[in-house]
């Protein structure tokens, strides 16, 4: 047995006793994963669980592919409980799938009807399903309103992030005017254009775009407060290459007073901590290098988080109190992925596990953690491959240790 095997048995039998046992919570036929980080896939009392089921890995998504939407009940061995359908999906953040916030039982997410990108909004307690004709991408916490971005751009410009089978009416237009974020009124479904591309890439730059740049939207999140949004424009041109450049902006609900809070080219992962403060995983001139800086929206203000020991990019989120920082990473040399708890007052990093990646998960099909808590920041559900049966959903208890 090689180290890479060695310590990929260690972490998923979980033999240091001194960390929370792992639990997967779904079982073959098909694979299952939740998707990104900062969506709600806890319902408030915690006991139900969303997910999504595929019966296949390793390639991008067709038209055609549909997966299977469900609800696994904790506290009744796991039972998965298929709700519907969707052929509107990617593998980094599925069919955005998640719980409508202030309701106790719906939850929603996209599907293609025809030509169309919409949202189903299902009730579990009526076993009822409703179609708004509009596909969303996050929520405000006061469950009135959801943005969005174009999808059929994001799958011509991002594969893994946005949807297959419609194609993007402005693939040839490098700044579209009649596209860009949307805003969906969630009681009626009707749709607004708030930001189109053209307004975004108007805002100067710190340099000139590169000859044949192409812009998009991604990473769309409201503030806890639900008065302001985020999102990260990017764009790719000759200078870029495979790559792309990234200005994370923020705006109000009405998609007004647009603030560039980070210029400089390097935006990823980020979460509101509360109503005025965005951490992110960026670069800034302040310390020169990639770290986890703390913004305070709509100023300059910027501080390091984690110096020493958040070094690298990871899917970060506040638990409950803002006490904990939540993160992972990517696979590091030996393919582990790393989870952990940071705590904000003494900067220290508890390990939660390090689980192995097996090397075929790469690229537009990686599966990473993407760590979501529950409502009491008591349990994390994560999508992992370390058991090598692809892709499945893992539950783990850190009331210990928060």
């Amino acid at each position: 047995m090689n180290r890479r095997q060695l310590l990929g048995l260690l972490a998923a039998t979980s033999l240091n006793s001194q960390r929370p046992s792992i639990r997967r919570i779904t079982q073959a036929p098909g694979f299952h994963w939740f998707g990104y980080y900062d969506k709600l896939q806890f319902d408030p009392t915690g006991r139900f669980v969303l997910g999504q089921r595929v019966d296949f890995e390793h390639r991008s998504p067709k038209a055609d592919d549909e997966i299977r939407i469900g609800v696994i009940d904790t506290q009744s061995a796991d039972k998965w409980t298929e709700v519907g359908r969707t052929r509107a999906w990617n593998w980094q953040q599925g069919s955005m799938l998640q719980w409508l916030p202030q309701s106790k039982s719906k939850f929603l997410w996209n599907d293609r009807a025809g030509n169309q990108f919409v949202c189903r909004i299902h009730d579990l307690k009526s076993g009822k399903t409703e179609t708004i004709p509009a596909p969303i991408y996050t929520l405000s916490p006061d469950g009135k309103s959801a943005v969005a971005p174009d999808f059929r751009r994001l799958n011509d410009c991002r594969p893994g992030y946005g949807y297959a089978g419609i194609d993007d009416p402005n693939r040839d237009n490098p700044v579209p005017g009649d596209a860009g974020i949307w805003h969906i009124d969630m009681r009626n479904g009707k749709r607004k254009l708030l930001i189109p591309f053209s307004q975004a890439v108007a805002v100067a730059n710190r340099e000139p775009y590169s000859k044949g740049a192409k812009h998009w939207f991604n990473h769309l999140l409201y503030s806890p407060d639900s008065k302001r949004f985020i999102f990260l424009h990017r764009w790719r041109g000759e200078k870029e290459g495979k790559g792309f450049s990234t200005r994370m902006f923020t705006a109000d609900a009405q998609g007004k007073n647009l603030y560039n809070l980070d210029p400089y080219g390097k935006t990823s992962h980020f979460i509101w901590r509360d109503t005025q403060h965005v951490l992110a995983w960026a670069w800034h001139p302040s310390v020169g290098k990639d770290k986890f800086y703390l913004y305070k929206d709509q100023t300059e203000h910027v501080e390091v988080v984690g110096p020493d020991v958040m070094t690298v990019n990871g899917h970060c989120a506040y638990l409950p109190g803002n006490r904990w920082i939540l993160n992972d990473t990517y696979p590091d040399k030996d393919r582990l992925q790393h989870l952990y708890i940071y705590e904000v007052s003494s900067g220290k990093q508890v390990p939660i596990a390090d689980l192995l990646s097996p090397p075929e998960y790469v690229g537009e099909w990686r599966t990473d953690l993407h760590p979501r808590f529950s409502p009491d920041g008591k349990q994390i559900c994560i999508d992992s491959t370390h058991e090598k049966l692809g892709r499945q959903m893992y539950l783990i208890d850190i009331s210990s240790m928060v």
